[in-house]
């Protein structure tokens, strides 16, 4: 079990998670009682459901705590925004490390369709079904900046704000911390003046394809990076199809995913 946890988490992402899980609090200061499930053992369990794409009561027990243990401390974490912290600081460090080319970024979304819960609409793609869209900005390498969840049936173009407002201060080589970058790729989705004067009052330079103008092909040969990073985020299982209540607990699903990301771009450089 111990080489299972140890491929799940590896110990570079082990001490990046530890600064940002909030501590333990001790519920029976007098002792005794049943030991508490060790963190890392659930956090390769929630990687585990997140990659495989199984229910929690599917989840095997050779992690050892049992699934209703995972869920409650992923729905902890859930709530004290450990993942997207987690993502942050995974952020901060190909930043530190140079890892993050903010010349080009890309946005895009993808749809997915939803068992239930809130930020669900009819998918006009879908014959009308329920669905959820995730929303991304990548870096020019594909590496998620900002991710967000709305319902299917919400326009690409309302999400493109909140998706820029959203990338944190992130650490530079040299510098300051940045969170803006020199140019915004989109397709004919976001093809809309407003955008483009919102984008060039923050500095951003607009490079949105237009519609009945230019044609995809023109768009393709930057706007890629993000239709890949659509599919790295598939190797998610978990991410397939929405069966989430909550819209958190899946926002989580897709940070985790994002975080995967990141880290594997961490240790391969």
């Amino acid at each position: 079990m111990a080489s299972l946890v140890e491929r799940l988490v590896p110990d570079e992402l082990w001490v990046l998670f530890r600064r940002v899980v909030p501590p333990t609090e001790v519920i029976r200061p007098q002792g005794g009682g049943k030991r508490r499930a060790d963190d890392r053992e659930v956090l390769a369990a929630i990687v585990f459901v997140a990659t495989s794409g199984c229910t929690w009561r599917q989840l095997p027990p050779v992690f050892g705590p049992c699934w209703q243990t995972v869920y409650r401390r992923f729905a902890q974490w859930s709530r004290e925004r450990v993942w997207a912290r987690l993502h942050r600081v995974v952020l901060d460090e190909l930043g530190s490390r140079g890892e993050l080319d903010w010349s080009r970024c890309a946005i895009d979304s993808v749809s997915v369709r939803a068992a239930k819960g809130l930020l669900t609409g009819p998918n006009p793609t879908d014959r009308g079904k329920l669905g959820s869209k995730i929303h991304l900005v990548t870096d020019r390498n594909g590496l998620p900046l900002s991710l967000g969840i709305s319902g299917a049936n919400l326009h690409d173009s309302q999400g493109l704000e909140p998706l820029i407002r959203r990338i944190p201060p992130i650490r530079s080589r040299r510098g300051p911390r940045r969170r803006q970058p020199a140019k915004l790729h989109g397709d004919k989705g976001y093809d809309y003046d407003h955008l483009r004067r919102w984008l060039r009052a923050r500095g951003i330079m607009p490079r949105i394809a237009r519609k009945g103008i230019e044609s995809s092909q023109r768009l393709g040969r930057h706007g890629w990076v993000v239709e890949r990073t659509v599919s790295w985020l598939a190797g998610c299982r978990r991410l397939h199809r929405r069966y989430e209540r909550k819209p958190e607990h899946f926002l989580s699903f897709v940070g985790i995913a994002a975080t995967l990301i990141c880290h594997r771009r961490l240790t391969a450089a």
